[in-house]
């Protein structure tokens, strides 16, 4: 087996960690080995990057200083976790990579969407995902999901925030057709689920049967 890279991105709310948890158990009853990450997170420091960032005591955190946590916590991430799975030829399945930061900080918050790729190809060393499924889903129906949730700091940004970063994930899928695949992420998680397992069967499976 050759090292896949699978991410997925979507609003806060759209059903990522339910399809990574389906995703994984599918790939294990196959036999391949998987590496389950998030971001940001996946890393001891990492992890206190992310406190940082969702604690709602720092609502003042400045929007450059954002930004720069997010990607100082997804370098850390690929040096000790992603490329060493991937030199495994393990299956990393990652909830969140860099169209986050895309998406979130550039369309979202509104800084410069080139300055950020620069950061993101720097922090990634250029590396991109596999395959990335973008669940779309509408704000007010994700906010209906994570009603009974106790919201962190990011999630406590609003309808219209959410609106440009859902715009920003539609860009994104424009942009690079070949890697990003969206899909509804209101249906049922069993149709969901079904067809991202064609996707991955068509485009990485298959493939992977062939080496």
């Amino acid at each position: 087996m050759i090292g896949k890279f699978v991410t997925f991105e979507g609003i806060d709310g759209s059903g990522k960690t339910t399809q990574i948890d389906l995703l994984e158990t599918a790939l294990k009853q196959r036999g391949i080995s998987t590496s389950i990450l998030r971001e940001p997170g996946g890393t001891r420091l990492s992890e206190k990057i992310r406190d940082i960032l969702l604690d709602r005591k720092n609502m003042h955190l400045s929007l450059s200083a954002e930004s720069l946590l997010f990607v100082a916590a997804r370098a850390q991430l690929m040096e000790e976790k992603i490329k060493p799975a991937l030199e495994r030829d393990q299956f990393v399945i990652c909830d969140r990579f860099s169209d986050s930061t895309i998406a979130y900080q550039g369309y979202g918050r509104g800084l410069s969407i080139e300055y950020l790729e620069e950061l993101n190809k720097f922090n990634t060393d250029s590396i991109q995902p596999d395959l990335t499924f973008i669940l779309d889903i509408d704000p007010e129906k994700a906010a209906l999901r994570m009603s009974s949730l106790a919201l962190d700091r990011m999630e406590t940004t609003g309808i219209e925030f959410y609106l440009r970063v859902q715009e920003g994930y539609y860009e994104i899928a424009r942009r690079f057709p070949k890697r990003c695949v969206l899909i509804d992420g209101s249906h049922p998680e069993s149709e969901v689920f079904e067809l991202i397992m064609k996707v991955v069967n068509k485009k990485i499976l298959k493939e992977l049967s062939c080496i």
